[in-house]
């Protein structure tokens, strides 16, 4: 909307009536000043005329009296011939012709008959008539005079009446056009102004006079207008945000729902297909798929659609190379778009999910990003089960591996032991030495004895295991089982509660213990055995088990040599020490310490931090 050219100002009118008030108060002072100047003036002629006409009486005295003082009538006769000269006189003369014809008359007479009869020697008859004659013509000067000024203070009344009413015609007429052209018009716009912060855009102000007010009135028009078309883009704006928003947190939910979904199954229990339905409908996009591979593999062995998907089949190629080597390029042809998110996790390949779109449409900022962080949850998950399996394979190696150098340590060299006995009793089976065949008997016997005992021993070793209730349930169900199975009375003194230990090393902590409080079972001859468990001050965990048995022989190896071995190589696998040595008041203590898993791994990244810190300082 164009806003009209003022065409008659408000302000210039206003000026206009303040300038004619301020014109005529100064027009009505300045006729004022005049009129009371000449007012002025006025009443200094009527007080020398009011002066000639006392000298004339005071001059007719002196006469008439009879021998006057010379020197004082003189004076008298020239003062008032002064006075006849006065510059008043001379003034009023040219103003008013009346004033100078009675002033002339009077002055006339003074020096033609007044002057001669008082200056005449001789007595002089008519000189009160002659005086009388001048004294009226004074009065009558002195009236005429007086009359004029009358006159003017009329006209200084008159001005004044007249600049009053003119004042006050023209204030009732400036507030008139203030009340009509200013005051109603800003009632009018007020109440618009009140009307629009009301909300009421469609509101519109009837056309004004070309002025101020009228171009204001005009631009709320405008601006009502914008205001109004804003609001209602705005109103869109606000639900198409609105809705976006609704989108976004629909997929934060979702990507949340499905990350923690991922974490709490394993790889195996992942439900998919769930998880693609979801993803379909949350992303708004119908025709989409899973296809899953192994890490060498160009073919799928699972493809996944969403559930409501019922008008497209899954893709039926035999290889998936076109994909693979897409690497995540949309590819655009006549009849469809085509997205591919690869699910890539440190160089492995898992697989990758297919959106088709109509042709040209395409997927949104917002579609792709949730389509690429489902792709990438999927991928963490995969690759989480990949290292499991991994750890998996690792965890059976060693523990075969275990088992085997526990079966070499015991079970081996006493078959070992076994097979000498048996040449030697077929030794003497052949020379018929029955001595030798006794010891030979009594030598295997202890050597089964002792063999099976040993493989009792490590099958209990490899049926250990740590439950859900930690290191502490495990040691106190052995305390139990060692308590049934002998006399002694084991006290267990376990105090690392708040230390994070791994299932490798609760696994062999518990199988060292196991060991040393069976070695006290079977050989201390004690009554009671202690196990404690803590941590020390330099952050080691410390175990000590204690018996207050006959001690150990001169040579211990001979007692239970693959216990003993069993126990240093648990001890070289958490990278501690094991010391076994005979109290000095009786008994056998046993003392191994080692570093925890969690502060090695601190100690390092404090050093690899250190490390960084050093280089970015240099």
């Amino acid at each position: 909307m164009k806003i009209p050219q003022k065409k008659s100002s408000i302000v210039v009118r206003i000026s206009l009536a303040l300038a004619c008030i301020v014109l005529l108060g100064m027009t009505t002072m300045l006729i004022s000043y005049w009129i009371s100047e000449k007012a002025e003036n006025d009443s200094l002629a009527i007080n020398i005329a009011g002066s000639l006409r006392m000298q004339s009486y005071k001059i007719g005295l002196m006469s008439i009296s009879g021998n006057p003082n010379a020197a004082e009538f003189s004076q008298v006769k020239n003062k008032m011939d002064n006075t006849w000269k006065h510059p008043v006189f001379d003034r009023m003369r040219h103003e008013k012709p009346r004033i100078s014809d009675l002033y002339d008359k009077a002055f006339l007479n003074w020096q033609e008959h007044v002057a001669p009869a008082i200056n005449s020697t001789h007595s002089n008859p008519d000189l009160q008539r002659i005086l009388d004659q001048q004294v009226l013509l004074l009065d009558q000067l002195v009236t005429a005079i007086q009359v004029d000024a009358e006159q003017k203070v009329r006209s200084f009344r008159l001005v004044q009446i007249i600049a009053l009413f003119t004042t006050l015609f023209v204030s009732v007429l400036v507030m008139y056009a203030l009340k009509v052209k200013v005051e109603q018009p800003l009632t009018t716009l007020t109440n618009a102004a009140k009307r629009i912060s009301q909300g009421d855009f469609d509101y519109r102000i009837a056309p004004m006079e070309a002025n101020e007010l009228g171009v204001l009135a005009e631009t709320l028009n405008t601006m009502n207008g914008a205001i109004g078309y804003m609001y209602e883009n705005l109103e869109k704006q606000v639900d198409e945000k609105t809705d976006a928003l609704q989108k976004s947190n629909t997929a934060l939910q979702f990507l949340y729902d499905s990350a923690r979904y991922i974490i709490e199954h394993n790889p195996e229990g992942i439900n998919f297909d769930e998880i693609i339905s979801r993803l379909s409908l949350v992303a708004g996009v119908n025709n989409i798929e899973l296809c899953l591979m192994t890490n060498v593999g160009n073919s799928p062995y699972l493809q996944i659609k969403p559930e409501s998907d019922v008008d497209h089949e899954l893709c039926a190629a035999q290889t998936c190379d076109k994909c693979l080597s897409s690497r995540g390029v949309v590819e655009t042809s006549a009849n469809e778009t085509i997205y591919r998110f690869l699910l890539n996790r440190e160089q492995r390949q898992f697989g990758l999910i297919v959106c088709k779109l109509p042709a040209k449409q395409t997927l949104s900022i917002w579609q792709e990003q949730l389509i690429q962080s489902v792709t990438d949850q999927l991928a963490i998950g995969l690759s989480l089960k990949t290292d499991e399996d991994q750890s998996r394979r690792v965890a059976v190696l060693q523990e075969r591996n275990a088992i085997a150098r526990e079966l070499h340590d015991s079970l081996a060299q006493a078959l070992s032991y076994l097979k000498i006995q048996v040449t030697r009793l077929n030794s003497a089976i052949n020379k018929e030495d029955k001595s030798t065949m006794v010891d030979v008997a009594d030598e295997l016997k202890q050597g089964l004895n002792n063999a099976y005992r040993q493989l009792r021993e490590l099958l209990t070793t490899f049926r250990l295991k740590v439950d859900g209730g930690g290191l502490k349930s495990a040691l106190d169900a052995t305390v139990k089982q060692l308590s049934e199975q002998s006399n002694l009375k084991i006290n267990l003194d376990f105090n690392v509660f708040n230390v994070p230990l791994t299932p490798n090393e609760e696994i062999h902590l518990l199988q060292i213990i196991r060991e040393a409080s069976q070695n006290a079972m079977h050989h201390s001859k004690g009554d009671t055995l202690l196990i404690q468990l803590k941590q020390n001050s330099d952050k080691k965990i410390a175990l000590t088990i204690e018996d207050n048995g006959v001690g150990m022989p001169e040579a211990p190896e001979k007692l239970n040599h693959y216990g003993l071995a069993i126990m240093n190589e648990r001890g070289k696998h958490l990278g501690g020490e094991l010391k076994i040595q005979n109290k000095l008041d009786g008994g056998v203590s046993v003392y191994f310490e080692f570093l925890p898993e969690f502060i090695i791994h601190r100690n390092k990244n404090a050093i690899a931090v250190t490390d960084i810190t050093s280089t970015q300082e240099s």
